[in-house]
């Protein structure tokens, strides 16, 4: 299998084997006129199998989605067709509308305007929070 280097946009790497779905929907990366190529169960040393989305383009990349999808990511940012910055997403201390409470009685299902706002409350076993009725996220 061979895929084309990218001249300048993003590689995200090492993503979770399975997760490279839920990022490009996340993102939606289907709503770009560039390449994005998504490499899935490629072989990893680390884990095994991993996932890879190559992105020709530079474009906004909503970090925070990235951070609490798989903190564990690489970014790589390619300009001239060479790895110019790598870095890890953390995970975010405040998701804002990138996940809806799943409590029936929240506000957020009365109120359809209301953002849907969670707050990283244990940042070693990522549990987020809801801000308006406390019910604790399960990813």
């Amino acid at each position: 299998m061979n895929i084309d280097s990218i001249k300048n946009g993003f590689v995200i790497d090492h993503i979770q084997a399975g997760k490279a779905m839920e990022i490009y929907d996340k993102l939606n990366l289907n709503k770009l006129e560039c390449q994005v190529a998504i490499i899935t169960n490629a072989k990893s040393k680390k884990t095994g199998k991993k996932d890879i989305i190559k992105i020709d383009k530079n474009i906004d990349i909503d970090i925070d989605t990235l951070g609490f999808i798989d903190p564990g990511i690489t970014i790589n940012i390619v300009k001239d067709d060479k790895i110019v910055d790598k870095f890890h997403p953390e995970p975010p201390k405040e998701l804002k509308n990138i996940v809806k409470c799943q409590n029936p009685r929240c506000i957020t299902s009365i109120e359809k305007d209301l953002d849907h706002i969670f707050i990283l409350t244990d940042k070693e076993n990522q549990v987020y929070r809801c801000k308006y009725c406390e019910m604790s996220l399960k990813k």
